[in-house]
């Protein structure tokens, strides 16, 4: 027997069926208790209450009030605005604005209201969107080096305070479109979107904690050797002021220069450079005509070569890699037990002055340069480092460090939650397992109701187990820092 609803869905199945009674009868359940006819629509109703869409943002406030965020940024930028809104409220206002996951900056109408947002900035009413652009408009480059000083400090402590005895710097640059005509960019390389305007900042970034040390604003169209030394030089002081022992640093064929090479030897730092190797016919012609080569694996094999360009006052060392790999076959696969297969080699130089390490060991080590790629693409896909909100150059520079800043905390966050592997991998991987802003956003974006039962400010959340291990996981783990 089947029973028609009011819209033509079935709604219930009741057949009978033979029963043998000398089995035991199959317990069902009922039809009152599996159906549920709900047809009504309830009233509507809006209501000024202390109500949250955000209520695992708490899990940051405690971060912020470990940190000091606040007091952070309140001291390194400038106060000469009278108005009620300080320069650090809207630049902590873009970071929060990031960590829930928005990205245009007139998206903050859906938190405008909210309690728990407005307690974590300290503030009872946030800013209009004109308010806060036209603030963020009259930050000063003072300001902006301010800031960045302030996610260097978030990094390097956590350096400092896991005694870190080996640091992994890597440096690569980053195309950041815009779409319009926006102040300090330029047309320049630009792989996905060509003739677009651009900034290309050079980011540093610490393989062992994942998290970005510093960035070089740049427009578009320079290389990415442009100012680069200085930068370089700086990272590397600042990653020494914090006690570690040896420094290392890998890059691509962009940074191959006699400048980069022998600075970086002067300061002791371990570097592992892609050689441009199509730019020496000399070293061509050697590679190419060379027979022997040492055996790794299966995959690859490598060459120690005896070279250095002419112009060079010295010399490091050059190691030649080459790697198998199958020829795709044309026409109508062979169906039968043998496949025939081609096979040709690609290869890779890298110049280093790692020569006491096995080639093997050098070779994972460069390679291990892939996870600062994976760092800014989970920056751009998560945290909105892509973005380019304004035309204004400052509010620009201050929505990136706010990008970097809100992923980096999201790694102080997981850090200061989950034990050190303790793991030292010869691709220097990162020392946590860490989990993406996306990931996190399923805690932070939970509803919940803020009271004051007997005077004591509570957030109630709903009664989901995981969620509440997640969020007291991470409150305790702030106050117990």
């Amino acid at each position: 027997m089947i029973a028609m609803g009011p819209f033509g869905r079935v709604e219930g199945v009741c057949e009978e069926t033979f029963h043998d009674p000398e089995r035991p009868r199959t317990v069902r359940l009922s039809r009152p208790q599996v159906v549920a006819p709900v047809h009504a629509i309830p009233e509507l109703r809006f209501e000024e209450q202390r109500l949250t869409s955000f209520a695992g943002l708490v899990i940051f406030q405690a971060l912020f009030q470990r940190l000091r965020l606040k007091e952070r940024l309140a001291s390194v930028v400038s106060t000469t605005r009278t108005v009620a809104y300080k320069p650090h409220n809207l630049i902590l206002m873009l970071v929060v604005h990031v960590l829930l996951g928005f990205r245009r900056l007139r998206e903050r109408d859906f938190y405008r209201d909210d309690p728990i947002v407005q307690r974590v900035l300290g503030l009872q009413r946030l800013p209009d969107v004109s308010t806060w652009t036209r603030g963020l408009a009259e930050i000063t480059a003072a300001d902006i080096d301010g800031v960045r000083t302030v996610n260097r400090e978030v990094v390097l402590d956590r350096v400092r305070e896991e005694r870190i005895h080996r640091v992994t710097a890597d440096f690569d640059g980053s195309v950041l479109s815009t779409r319009g005509h926006a102040e300090g960019s330029a047309i320049g390389f630009n792989r996905q979107r060509k003739g677009a305007r651009s900034y290309y900042p050079l980011f540093c970034t610490v393989a062992q904690t994942g998290q970005f040390l510093d960035l070089l604003h740049r427009p578009g169209n320079v290389h990415d050797s442009r100012d680069a030394l200085d930068f370089i030089e700086k990272c590397v002081e600042q990653l020494r002021a914090t006690g570690v022992r040896e420094i290392e640093t890998r890059m691509d064929g962009a940074f191959f220069s006699e400048d980069i090479a022998f600075k970086l030897a002067e300061l002791k730092v371990g570097f592992s450079i892609s050689l441009p190797f199509e730019r020496f016919p000399e070293l061509k012609k050697m590679i190419e005509a060379r027979k022997t080569w040492h055996r790794i694996d299966a995959t690859w094999s490598y060459a120690d070569l005896g070279w250095r360009p002419k112009s060079w006052p010295g010399g490091f060392r050059v190691l030649a890699i080459r790697r198998k790999t199958p020829t795709p076959r044309k026409g109508p696969m062979q169906l039968d037990l043998f496949q025939p297969r081609d096979y040709e080699f690609d290869f890779r130089v890298i110049l280093t002055n790692k020569v006491v390490e096995d080639a093997e060991v050098v070779m994972d080590f460069h390679h291990g340069r892939g996870t600062q790629e994976g760092v800014i693409g989970e920056a751009k896909s998560c945290a909105h480092l892509d973005y380019i909100p304004a035309r204004r150059l400052v509010v620009n520079q201050a929505f990136t460090l706010a990008s970097m800043l809100a992923h980096n905390l999201g790694r102080e966050l997981q850090m200061s939650a989950e034990p050190r592997t303790n793991r030292d991998t010869s691709t220097r991987a990162a020392c946590w397992p860490f989990k993406t802003l996306h990931t996190i956003r399923h805690v932070v974006l939970r509803a919940g109701r803020l009271t004051r039962p007997e005077g004591k400010l509570t957030l109630t959340m709903s009664g989901n187990s995981a969620v509440a291990s997640e969020v007291l996981r991470f409150v305790h783990a702030a106050r117990a820092a």
